[in-house]
């Protein structure tokens, strides 16, 4: 079992996202189990190995791999936020979506398909008009766009024409972004 750094939760081995929080897991290089071999050699010849001098009956001694000393929080949970979106209306409205990487994609969760957005808008968006994989923003040489990733019912900026499928536009400090229905306010961290 994989234990989630974000949340706590216990998931299967081969699980890649957190299948309560969608966080991406970090997966041990070795997850299966270790053989215990018969024979265990003496410590000497095996440096960095370990041998328990308790034995049961039957039972080979334990060879235990030296712990080592994981990140508490993984890379990308370290690196600052240089931006954000905010919900602007409903329910949700100031609701805030942190954006970190070069890439942050917008849409809604969904871990039967291995969907899992930066700007998750599932639990924002009960009529279901934000698309699973809706759009992203791409963030390059200091500069900000939005892409429409084929969307159902559209992206907008600033309240212009529906964004072409694969046809980024620059978005600015305070640009309103329509997906779907969900009302979001664009801002750059300083």
């Amino acid at each position: 079992m994989i234990r989630c750094q974000s949340c706590g939760r216990e998931n299967l081995d081969r699980s890649q996202f957190c299948e309560e929080c969608g966080g991406r897991l970090s997966v041990a290089i070795n997850s299966e189990p270790k053989r215990v071999p018969s024979y265990v050699p003496p410590v000497a010849s095996n440096p960095g190995v370990r041998v328990s001098n308790i034995t049961s009956v039957g039972i080979p001694p334990l060879v235990e791999q030296p712990k080592t000393e994981e990140p508490s929080e993984s890379s990308d949970n370290k690196k600052a936020s240089h931006a954000r979106l905010t919900i602007e209306r409903g329910g949700s409205a100031d609701t805030d979506f942190a954006l970190s990487s070069e890439e942050s994609y917008i849409g809604r969760w969904d871990a039967d398909n291995g969907i899992f957005p930066d700007v998750d808008l599932d639990a924002n968006d009960p009529d279901a008009k934000v698309s699973r994989r809706h759009a992203r923003i791409i963030y390059r040489n200091n500069v900000y766009m939005i892409e429409d990733l084929g969307s159902t019912n559209g992206t907008f900026v600033n309240r212009g024409r529906r964004l072409l499928p694969g046809s980024p536009q620059v978005i600015n400090e305070g640009d309103e972004i329509i997906v779907g229905k969900t009302f979001l306010r664009f801002h750059i961290n300083s």
